[in-house]
């Protein structure tokens, strides 16, 4: 019969055994770190070492780069919290509900982007020609320059 093999969650993880347990490459973890979105300690060896917690915090970088989220605000939100502690499931809710707002204003914008993609894609530069409806005159081009009808609510 197999043994089973136990984690201990406790020891410190080198940035290998990070890398592979996280999914992301060394290359990813020094960024991240360089970034001051996690932290290691030094052995005596003067290798990295991190706390296995560091894992569940790549999770929700990754998690939160996926939704579009710059690693600034994921910076910001992590640093309301003592670096490297392990947060309770409260403080969890509470980081992701600071996102929230943002995520649906995302949502908004990329909703009317799709909808408006197929006939302008709202900028004033082509609007003159192509748009004689939405934008007579090229009104809207008057306003400044970029997708005008895109950044309107």
């Amino acid at each position: 019969m197999a043994q089973e093999k136990t984690i201990d969650f406790t020891r410190s993880l080198t940035v290998g055994e990070v890398a592979q347990r996280s999914g992301v490459p060394v290359s990813t973890i020094h960024f991240y770190e360089s970034k001051g979105l996690i932290a290691s300690t030094r052995s005596t060896g003067n290798q990295r070492r991190f706390p296995s917690v560091v894992l569940r915090y790549i999770a929700v970088i990754k998690v939160a780069q996926r939704t579009g989220i710059p690693l600034d605000e994921i910076k910001e939100a992590l640093g309301r919290y003592p670096a490297g502690s392990k947060l309770t499931a409260a403080q969890w809710r509470e980081l992701s509900s600071r996102w929230r707002q943002s995520l649906e204003e995302r949502i908004r914008t990329l909703t009317q982007l799709r909808d408006k993609l197929d006939g302008c894609i709202g900028c004033g530069c082509l609007s003159l020609e192509e748009c004689p409806l939405r934008n007579p005159q090229d009104v809207l081009g008057r306003q400044g320059p970029g997708p005008r009808i895109l950044e309107q609510s």
